[in-house]
């Protein structure tokens, strides 16, 4: 099974593996560890990744990127609307309210999803990794922003599916950092808890995550972030700046011109890096805009004081993550920096600033996401076998749920009333499981969303979920269990519900007193804990019914207010009652997300997602046989005056020769864009004079050699035939007589069929081929090998007594005869065992035919 970590991020992804060795980022087919996140939609496919760089200069506006910044947000939304700004495609709001992305692809004009975009990346940094493991990769840990909100993380979900992926978990980066650190250090303390702060600043975002880490786990103590502030807001400064100049000194508007823009942010990325390692630096661009060169020169000192606004920002998230981990800088052992933006000098220095010590930069702040998420695949996945680590995450928003009361009382006039409490707090662990308790007497529905409206700028709700149809088997409101999870991915659902029934028994029992219910209840649930996974809380919340329906009037958590009457519950004194048995039944709950994409929408991407595949491995294989075809006219029209000249008439080159060049000129013409199916017919037509030419010579070629080796074969059992040998001797005369007859044979027909050969030019085809020539010599040494290599009887052994012993002479074994040289052959020959190599009876030279004894 496949251990895949993928970090996808605005500009770039990268893919990691775990191997038995440890974790390897994989190559791309440039051999870069990055890959760029772009999807370039030409006139007949797609480009993805580098080759979709490559032609984001020359078609910006159907060049799709930065879609992590678009994807799971309302069109409306402002950091989007500020983000399309800067962005050269066009993007329309669609009937949900959610973004479309307009793109030229196949002759027309095509509307994509965010989500799809995202798809389309991913199945690109899948066939990277399945490319260098040679296996399908399915299983997979993906890396995600900490503040993607339950939309995001459900639509990359969405966007995995589309590409054929099953994430086991969907990481915050800043905990799939701290894994990648922690993992591989062995001075962790046993009990003190050794704080780190982990500050990523991305190319658009920053994050800042603090963590305890002990021997053996890591727990996430606070999450804090800011959405907007990252390396490119860096290169925009310069952007800015630049346009305005090139304004007034060349009277030119980049904004006027999306080719333009691209090349001047392009521009001013590489300003930036130069600027970190140098006090000035210089930005020249030829032909910016209106065939115009720009020039143009700043310091890092001008630099700085233009991005003082930005650098003022990260300050914020820095004091937010120490007061809700409660701690203070002192109790921060380390600093550890990653990201792109990280890179900037005033950056470092303002976190040293804060910290009061210098950051550090122990990993690849390119890669340890993808590491990290690498080695989270690899303890989750069943088939790897990792050190012992335990990774304790938190959720970053507190999230609640909100119900509706009763239908208003015709008869008194009560009017809806609104309960809601927080299942979710932040700093949850994840996952988490927790069950609430109703009464009720026909379906309800409940809301899920955040709790801060004011972080969410209007996207506060996540889901609604509608629970029954039920009934009770008495007329009183019945009692439901309802299990919400968090799960791994931090995505928030209403897992079951549960309808519970007592029912009585024959035996009787002394029951416990209980206390009047007077608050909500929050213990645990045993008969439930058990569903939830490791590590995980389940709270029981029970949200009771006044007078008759609905919730409680006035109460907020199922708190009653004073001069409520609680719901009446089990009396104080011990009584008698018969015991009880709990049926319980699940009740069908029904689930809409806000923004979320229909299971049926999801098949319909993945086989457009399966349509477009097929259309881009179509298209390079068409590219590859008109490559085939170019490559054969070059290399043909060359060697029909090289190798090949004395192989073919004068004529017949000069008209092959004008075929050549008529195949070429449609290439470039009327062949520039044609199918598969026509450059294979094209190539097919000249191998049709092309190959009885490349036959004659690879024959002239070929021919001599093969000659040899069928002359050395005859010659060998030739000799064994006639040779006087002792080893030979067993073998009846008539035997070796058809062996030397079949020698001659085909000696004299290669003789008659080679001078017939040489009697020809080399232009014409020839008669004396190398694949007759090997059959003859093999149809001869099927013949002659099994009567030369016919065992030796095997002589019966005669023991001689000592008496019989020559005077003077060793005594010898049974059955040795010493007056025979080669009497250990003949026995070896007589056991059936083969005659050593070293007689002279090798049939072939080269090793290709077989050799007789």
């Amino acid at each position: 099974m496949s251990v895949v970590g993928f970090d996808f991020g605005n500009e770039s992804g990268v893919v990691a593996v775990a191997r038995q060795r440890g974790i390897d980022v994989v190559l791309n087919d440039e051999s870069k560890r990055e890959t760029p996140t772009i999807v370039c939609f030409g006139e007949k496919q797609r480009f993805l990744g580098t080759a979709g760089a490559a032609s984001s200069m020359m078609n910006p506006k159907n060049t799709i990127s930065q879609i992590k910044r678009l994807i799971g947000l309302k069109f409306s939304d402002p950091e989007l609307q500020q983000d399309l700004k800067t962005l050269p495609y066009s993007v329309s709001e669609g009937p949900d309210g959610f973004p479309l992305i307009h793109a030229h692809y196949l002759g027309e004009v095509r509307t994509f999803t965010p989500t799809q975009v995202l798809g389309m990346v991913l199945s690109n940094l899948k066939s990277i990794a399945e490319k260098n493991l040679k296996a399908a990769v399915v299983d997979c840990c993906i890396g995600i922003p900490v503040y993607f909100t339950d939309l995001q993380r459900r639509a990359v979900m969405d966007a995995a599916t589309i590409a054929g992926l099953r994430p086991l978990r969907l990481m915050h980066e800043t905990t799939a950092t701290a894994l990648a650190y922690g993992i591989y250090k062995t001075d962790l303390p046993e009990s003190d808890q050794l704080n780190v702060a982990f500050v990523d600043i991305g190319h658009a975002s920053m994050q800042v995550c603090i963590v305890g880490f002990k021997k053996g786990q890591l727990k996430v103590l606070s999450h804090s972030f800011e959405r907007s502030v990252g390396g490119r807001d860096f290169d925009e400064v310069l952007f800015q700046h630049f346009a305005a100049k090139f304004k007034d000194e060349y009277r030119i508007d980049v904004f006027q011109n999306a080719r333009a823009c691209l090349r001047l942010r392009a521009a001013c990325e590489k300003l930036k890096k130069v600027l970190s390692a140098n006090p000035m630096a210089p930005l020249n661009i030829e032909c910016l805009m209106e065939e115009k060169d720009v020039k143009g020169f700043i310091k890092r000192e001008e630099f700085e004081q233009l991005s003082a606004p930005l650098l003022s920002r990260l300050t914020e998230p820095l004091e937010k993550a120490l007061l809700d981990a409660q701690l203070s800088i002192e109790n921060i052992h380390a600093v550890e920096v990653i990201g792109s933006g990280s890179r900037v000098p005033a950056v470092i220095r303002s976190l040293t600033e804060f910290f009061g010590k210098e950051p550090r930069r122990t990993m690849n702040a390119s890669e340890c996401v993808a590491k990290g998420c690498a080695l989270q695949c690899a303890i989750l996945s069943p088939t790897f076998k990792v050190r012992e680590f335990q990774v304790n995450d938190v959720f970053p928003f507190p999230i609640a749920l909100s119900w509706k009361g009763s239908a208003p009382d015709t008869q008194n006039g009560a009017a809806d009333n609104q309960q809601n409490t927080i299942v979710f707090p932040k700093g949850n662990p994840i996952p988490s499981v927790k069950a609430l308790t109703f009464y009720r007497s026909g379906t309800f529905s409940i809301d899920v969303h955040y709790v801060d409206v004011s972080e969410f700028q209007g996207r506060t709700k996540i889901s609604t979920y509608t629970i029954g149809p039920f009934q009770s088997t008495k007329s009183e409101r019945a009692k439901l269990k309802v299990k919400v999870r968090l799960n791994l991915h931090g995505i928030v659902s209403v897992e079951s519900a549960t309808l519970l029934e007592e029912e009585e028994a024959e035996v009787p029992v002394v029951k416990e007193p209980v206390k009047e219910a007077t608050k909500m209840e929050t213990d645990e649930a045993p008969a439930d804990a058990a569903a939830s996974a490791p590590g995980t809380t389940e709270i029981d919340v029970n949200m009771q019914d006044a007078k008759g329906a609905g919730d409680v009037p006035g109460t907020e958590n199922g708190v009653p207010e004073a001069g409520d009457k609680p719901v009446q519950m089990e009396t104080d004194a011990k009584v008698e009652a018969s015991k009880r048995k709990v049926k319980k039944t699940n009740i069908p709950v029904s689930e809409l997300i806000y923004g979320g994409m229909a299971p049926a929408d999801v098949q319909k991407a993945v086989e457009k997602e399966f349509e477009m595949a097929l259309q881009d491995r179509v298209m390079e294989e068409t590219k590859d046989k008109k490559n085939a075809v170019e490559a054969y006219v070059y290399d043909m029209r060359n060697k029909l005056h090289d190798k090949y000249q004395e192989f073919v008439l004068d004529s017949e080159r000069e008209e092959f020769t004008a075929k050549l060049q008529e195949v070429e000129d449609w290439l470039y013409e009327d062949g520039e864009d044609e199918t598969k199916g026509v450059y294979i017919a094209k190539l097919e037509e000249l191998k049709k004079q092309g190959d009885p030419i490349e036959e004659r010579y690879k024959e002239y070629t070929e021919r001599g050699s093969v000659i040899d080796q069928a002359v050395h074969c005859i010659n060998s059992y030739r000799e064994a035939a006639l040779l006087n040998d002792p080893k030979f001797d067993h073998i009846d005369l008539a035997d070796k007589q058809k062996v030397l007859n079949q020698c001659v044979e085909a000696e004299a027909w290669l003789r008659e069929n080679k001078q017939h050969q040489d009697s020809l030019p080399k232009h014409v085809t020839p008669v004396l081929l190398s694949a007759d020539v090997r059959r003859k010599a093999e149809a001869l040494d099927r013949f002659c090998r099994p009567i030369m290599t016919k065992p030796k009887p095997a002589k019966p052994a005669t023991p001689e007594s000592p008496s019989q012993t020559p005077q003077g002479s060793e005594p010898q074994p049974q059955g040795a005869e010493n007056d025979n040289p080669n009497n250990d052959a003949n026995e070896s020959a007589a056991a059936g065992g083969e005659v050593p190599q070293a007689e002279p009876m090798e049939t072939d030279k080269s090793g290709t035919t077989q050799t007789a004894p």
